[in-house]
């Protein structure tokens, strides 16, 4: 019997209540990442991406949509942290100039996650130094085999069931699953053309709190952090879904030089995607008793108001 469920987007929020991150990791040694981007609203750490170019930060389409984030021109970049809670002199704050969703994402009513992919055009190119570092893409259709332990970044809860976010990134090691034990379990909600995804041993996890972020597999983003379960992070029998970067290469490669832009409110010749002017009504989703949690948006966590899928 197909009952509805709601996917939880792994992110965050500016208010508080419930919001998470890597779960069972660790504290990463300072700088040891030095590709890892904050993507922040009003000051605020919303998502994680990757620095892919001096200009340009992949992280993931659902971030920052219009309804939850209206003042688009208010969303910032921070390179080179370790403590997004204190200035430190290896940051830099760049602000975000244009939001470059893939088209896919929002084509129908309901948004597409095997599409949940986005490029920030910053404003001004980052400053490479030993902190702040471009990471190479992968090859185009590269193999990520299931058993492969890959890793993951981000700011946020050390528990599940706590209500502090960590200032400091943390990592945590993941192991691939098979793709047809996460189509079994996810149905229509995976593609494996598109999408890859993490098994939890119970213990350790990423949850919400950073959608975006690289999932690092053999030192190249294998893939970008999008949902997983609602309620239980560390559950071991629902994969951990991420969008399969090599597959979007195409789109990344035409997307960052020349592709029509939606540019925030507030830059030259400014337009917001027709994304921005619909605000999300539904929020559900069509299969299994189990609810579907994406790395986004710690508030709406808090209230249900998860993404539409």
């Amino acid at each position: 019997m197909v009952l509805y469920s709601f996917l939880l987007l792994l992110g965050t929020s500016l208010a508080g209540g419930m919001e998470s991150d890597i779960i069972g990791g660790k504290e990463a040694k300072p700088h040891s990442r030095p590709y890892m981007a904050s993507i922040q609203y009003k000051k605020q750490h919303t998502c994680g991406g990757v620095l892919i170019r001096e200009d340009y930060v992949l992280t993931a389409a659902h971030c920052l949509n219009h309804s939850d984030y209206p003042d688009q021109d208010h969303t910032e970049v921070v390179l080179g942290a370790h403590n997004i809670n204190k200035v430190e002199k290896s940051q830099q704050r760049i602000t975000v100039m244009e939001f470059i969703r893939h088209p896919m994402f929002e084509k129908s009513n309901k948004p597409d996650y095997s599409y949940d992919i986005m490029l920030l055009k910053l404003k001004k190119k980052a400053k490479l130094n030993k902190f702040v570092k471009v990471m190479p893409l992968p090859k185009k259709n590269g193999k990520t085999p299931a058993n492969v332990k890959c890793s993951i970044a981000g700011w946020g809860l050390k528990t599940s069931k706590g209500n502090q976010a960590s200032d400091v990134m943390r990592e945590v090691k993941l192991k691939l699953q098979f793709s047809f034990e996460c189509q079994y379990k996810w149905q229509q909600f995976f593609n494996s053309e598109r999408m890859i995804c993490s098994v939890s041993d119970g213990k350790h996890a990423f949850c919400m709190g950073d959608s975006g972020s690289p999932l690092i597999c053999n030192t190249k983003p294998q893939g970008i952090a999008s949902y997983t379960i609602n309620g239980s992070c560390t559950n071991t029998k629902y994969p951990q879904i991420y969008v399969k970067t090599s597959y979007f290469l195409p789109w990344i490669k035409k997307n960052d030089c020349t592709n029509p832009r939606y540019l925030a409110a507030g830059s030259s010749n400014a337009k917001l995607s027709q994304f921005f002017d619909k605000v999300i009504e539904k929020r559900y989703l069509t299969r299994d008793p189990s609810q579907m949690q994406s790395f986004t948006d710690r508030r709406r966590f808090n209230f249900k108001s998860f993404h539409n899928d």
